[in-house]
């Protein structure tokens, strides 16, 4: 009896395994990314980092991350996870060594952790440029290298950055946020070329303004004018995208630098 396209598919997913940083609250990107691929059948490690977490201004409980571990497990996925601060220079080591033991080597990497404050040109200062970039592209970096450097298939690997549009226009008042994440687009090109001869695409997603929690009533009054579609964008939007990029029928999208952000218009 021949397999059905469903048995295939199955089979093909039961040993790919996804890595997402920055997965720490219920209402996040990261969380939709997780949930996104759990169902689609990948094996799930995440991070978080609650301390950051804890300074933020949206709400935030303890207990988050270990909700949404348990959430995964109940899709039939195997799920892991660690809390990990990306700014200590051995953390991408760290993970790798830690995806490995548990689940096995990674085929999935999506850098989604970021550090983000309100700053610009007169309160910038040089202690909080360097936690932004820190994280935002010294880990993106050699967590990156650090995928590349174990993954040893012939085809499949997959990168995706998560970015924030900067070369859309301009983001007054996230000077070191933005100077950060435009860093991030450059690391996107040069490491595709790098990559490619690996079978490892890499491409960057900015999903534009997101209601993850951080946005009051006036801010979304503020937004919604400026999305055709009438609506603030959602974590599951840019969750779906990511989807479609770590398949088999994106194999040949890499480089790229892509707007999933329902038209915004700033």
């Amino acid at each position: 009896m021949r397999p059905s396209m469903e048995d295939i598919l199955v089979n093909h997913l039961k040993e790919k395994i996804a890595i997402i940083t920055g997965a720490s609250r219920l209402k996040g990107i990261g969380a939709a990314i997780c949930r996104e691929l759990a169902e689609t059948g990948y094996h799930i490690f995440f991070t978080y980092w609650t301390d950051y977490d804890k300074e933020m201004p949206w709400d935030f409980e303890l207990d988050e991350p270990m909700i949404l571990k348990e959430e995964l497990g109940q899709k039939g996925i195997r799920v892991s996870c660690m809390e990990l601060d990306l700014s200590h220079p051995d953390a991408p080591e760290k993970l790798l060594n830690r995806v490995i033991k548990e689940l096995g080597h990674p085929h999935i990497l999506i850098n989604n952790a970021a550090f983000s404050t309100n700053t610009d040109f007169s309160t910038l200062t040089a202690e909080e440029l360097d936690k932004h970039y820190i994280v935002n592209v010294r880990a993106t970096t050699l967590l990156s290298i650090q995928f590349a450097q174990q993954f040893n298939k012939n085809r499949g690997g997959r990168i995706v950055n998560l970015t924030s549009g900067q070369f859309q226009g301009p983001m007054p008042g996230e000077l070191a946020y933005a100077t950060t994440k435009g860093a991030v687009d450059a690391l996107t090109i040069t490491l595709s070329a790098e990559l490619a001869s690996l079978g490892i695409t890499v491409n960057a997603i900015n999903p534009g303004p997101t209601d993850t929690g951080w946005m009051t009533e006036p801010i979304k009054s503020q937004l919604k004018p400026l999305f055709p579609f009438g609506r603030i964008g959602e974590p599951k939007d840019v969750a779906k995208t990511i989807k479609f990029l770590v398949s088999n029928e994106a194999d040949w999208i890499t480089g790229q630098i892509i707007h999933s952000e329902g038209g915004f218009k700033r």
